[in-house]
């Protein structure tokens, strides 16, 4: 008996799936094949392209030199610092600058008046980060004067740029640090308090500036915060006497924080005090 149709050849719809799936096989293939080309004359092109700056040290061994034409640094190390800087540049920020203390008084202004979203936090720190800038511009334009500029220009190198740059900011910090806070981070080190300003190391100093920042902001804060508590205990006495007990107090106060705050131009009090603190600042 002849074999039947089903036994001798495959179902028309596997051949169809078997087909398909070759078909992929060759394309994914022929796109890997076409990746693998293209990587390779890119390499061998970026190679062509980008020259390598290298240095005679007088034994016939060449070495990588960082600096460009006439003495200048070259733009490969020129962009490496600019992204380092980049990367500390939220700590540097933080710790060693006014934004720390302005955020935390607009926050606690916030916070008084019973808004703890509005406004929200992009804009506060947005606000901060340019009255960080008014402020310290001075201090920004002397790193500039006697440390980028002559790095840039070739005058002197890396090292002694990082050393002039210190200067002007630490001559900042150190007229808004306190005595006392010195000491605490002498103290807490056990070692003798120093003799002079200029001995303090950047290490020391950077701690004891951020307590006296941090002091001076949530002073700063309570002022802010006693006339709108006044409002809160008035608005709660009233409820209270009238037996509306139930009623959240923060409903009936927002409005009248809110009404006070725009006739005393709250917001322009709170920024020129921040500024008139650092002794006017921008200039």
């Amino acid at each position: 008996m002849p074999p039947s149709a089903s036994t001798t050849a495959p179902p028309p719809r596997a051949c169809r799936l078997s087909r398909r799936v070759g078909l992929l096989v060759l394309i994914a293939g022929a796109v890997a094949a076409v990746f693998v080309l293209l990587s390779a004359s890119g390499a061998h092109a970026a190679a062509a392209i980008l020259p390598t700056e290298t240095v005679d040290d007088g034994g016939g061994n060449g070495g990588v030199t960082i600096n460009g034409i006439n003495g200048t640094p070259s733009d490969s190390i020129m962009t490496l610092l600019g992204i380092t800087v980049l990367s500390v540049a939220p700590a540097l920020l933080l710790m060693m600058s006014s934004f720390t203390k302005i955020f935390v008084v607009l926050a606690l202004t916030r916070n008084a008046l019973s808004l703890p979203s509005i406004p929200p936090n992009q804009v506060l720190a947005g606000l901060s980060l340019f009255l960080t800038l008014f402020i310290m511009w001075p201090v920004l334009t002397d790193i500039n004067t006697v440390a980028v500029s002559p790095f840039t220009a070739g005058q002197i190198d890396f090292g002694r740029a990082f050393e002039l740059a210190q200067e002007p900011l630490r001559q900042w910090m150190l007229a808004y640090t306190r005595e006392e806070d010195i000491a605490l981070m002498y103290r807490a080190a056990q070692l003798d308090n120093p003799t002079d300003p200029s001995s303090i190391p950047l290490q020391t100093l950077v701690p004891a500036f951020m307590i006296s920042e941090l002091r001076a902001a949530f002073l700063i804060g309570f002022i802010v915060f006693v006339p709108f508590l006044v409002i809160d205990l008035v608005v709660a006495s009233a409820l209270m006497s009238m037996g509306m007990m139930m009623l959240p107090p923060v409903m009936i106060s927002l409005p009248f924080k809110i009404l006070l705050f725009l006739l005393v131009d709250g917001w322009g009090m709170v920024i020129t005090a921040l500024v008139q603190s650092y002794s006017g600042g921008g200039g």
